[in-house]
């Protein structure tokens, strides 16, 4: 094992229990967050546990944002939003299976760093725009009849929520460029990451409400509809 190896095993071996003791995750969750960055550094390089770790922090960082207001408001996720396994590898597991994907099928040629982006842009999207979308939102409307509905519901939008996903798909975009160079690759994590985002709103009111899929399946698919979008836009 080389020293780049020795120190990623540190890292997240730390992060892991840094994640328990701060009570961001689950010992389960941990566990799932170790094994899909463990997947996506042997796939992707120490670019990809960035973006991932990225996600995380910013993930932790908007659901703690007012907390004391979205706990009065009934909106704040439960055991102030302490992620458990499920709620892991709907967000990243996507982004390990696309890796694995490069390996098992070199000859596919994907673009396994940009569809690992568009994942994690997809995710921190939905994130920033429920957190903050909550928070800051002013008029709350249904994404499918779009009436004017009471915020915090599956598939209920605001203008403020959609502007706040979109500067978290930006800013995974602003992270991959730093390592990458500034291309068309930036505007694809973007516009697959709100996409995904817009579709986890769909995916809710349509089916999640009715009970047809549970919030960690509209978010594996989240990142999901990103890995598609990234992938239709890269062969244009």
């Amino acid at each position: 094992m080389n020293s780049a190896h020795i120190i990623f095993a540190i890292i997240v071996v730390a992060g892991m229990l840094l994640s328990v003791q701060l009570r961001k995750l689950t010992i389960a969750a941990a566990l799932m967050g170790g094994i899909l960055s463990t997947l996506i550094y042997i796939t992707c390089g120490v670019v990809g546990v960035i973006l991932m770790a990225a996600f995380f922090i910013m993930g932790v960082l908007v659901t703690s944002w007012k907390m004391e207001l979205k706990q009065q408001a009934g909106l704040a996720e439960k055991d102030k939003g302490r992620r458990k396994s499920g709620q892991v590898f709907a967000n990243a597991g996507a982004a390990a299976i696309i890796g694995m994907l490069s390996l098992l099928f070199p000859k596919s040629h994907l673009n396994t760093p940009l569809l690992v982006a568009a994942c994690f842009a997809a995710a921190t999207a939905d994130t920033f725009s429920s957190e903050l979308g909550n928070v800051y939102g002013k008029r709350f409307f249904h994404i499918l009849s779009f009436q004017p509905a009471k915020k915090g519901g599956n598939g209920i939008i605001s203008r403020e929520g959609t502007l706040w996903g979109i500067v978290g798909s930006t800013l995974i975009a602003l992270i991959y460029g730093i390592f990458y160079g500034v291309s068309f690759d930036l505007l694809i994590i973007i516009i697959a990451g709100t996409a995904g985002n817009i579709m986890d709103s769909l995916l809710g009111a349509a089916y999640e409400d009715k009970g047809y899929l549970t919030n960690n399946m509209v978010n594996f698919l989240n990142t999901v509809t990103a890995v598609l979008i990234a992938t239709l836009l890269q062969r244009l």
